[in-house]
């Protein structure tokens, strides 16, 4: 599903962004782009959460990711219908607004709700186990429709999806990151292009997590 909205500020931030930094890179999530070769790419999703947003809910942001050199280092997630902004750049710590954010501390899947959102590329049957094993040990989830505002940092004990698109999931991982929690190697086997598995948690809550997962369900999807 993809909104005029979608299209129209998506094109409006290259625009921008051409005018800014005419020699940067810029992928879009409608449009694409050709990275191959750039020092810096922006990395971008004008609509993360079309469903809801067409549907008049208000679990939708926008979601913007800065990779320098194949690293990336720049996060942001603006969630206008609560005048949020998520952002991180590396060195500097997780933020929304002015507040400094922290990875949660659960030391337990117990001890916190689990953002979660399923992938058509995982078997439905992969999905339920997961989720079966996360109820038996006490643990609790929500799905609200936008992978990249679920895994912003701070208030849920961590996030998963079994296959996320770049211009949604490089900015949790850098506010994770920066947030003092852990993530794995989304970039790893050509990611940028593909797409890979997304966990993101304190050193604690994810290697529970990954216990929970089918072997080898961090590797590319």
């Amino acid at each position: 599903m993809v909104s005029e909205a979608d299209r129209n500020v998506e094109a409006l931030i290259k625009t921008l962004i051409a005018e800014r930094f005419p020699e940067d890179a810029v992928l879009g999530e409608e449009s694409g782009g050709d990275v191959e070769g750039a020092s810096w790419v922006w990395v971008v999703d004008l609509v993360d959460g079309t469903a809801c947003f067409v549907n008049g809910l208000h679990n939708w942001c926008v979601s913007l990711a800065v990779l320098y050199n194949g690293e990336a280092v720049i996060g942001a997630v603006c969630d206008p219908n609560h005048h949020e902004l998520f952002h991180a750049y590396v060195g500097q710590g997780t933020w929304v607004n002015e507040t400094r954010l922290q990875a949660h501390g659960a030391q337990h899947l117990s001890e916190g709700v689990l953002g979660f959102s399923n992938s058509s590329r995982a078997p439905a049957q992969q999905t339920a186990c997961f989720l079966e094993r996360l109820l038996e040990q006490g643990g609790m989830f929500v799905r609200i429709g936008s992978g990249a505002l679920t895994s912003a940092a701070g208030r849920l004990i961590g996030y998963y999806e079994a296959h996320m698109n770049p211009w949604d999931s490089l900015p949790g991982i850098v506010l994770m990151r920066e947030a003092g929690g852990v993530t794995n190697d989304y970039l790893a086997n050509n990611g940028l292009k593909k797409g890979n598995p997304v966990l993101l948690a304190n050193q604690a809550i994810y290697a529970q997590i990954n216990a929970l997962l089918e072997p080898d369900a961090l590797e590319q999807a």
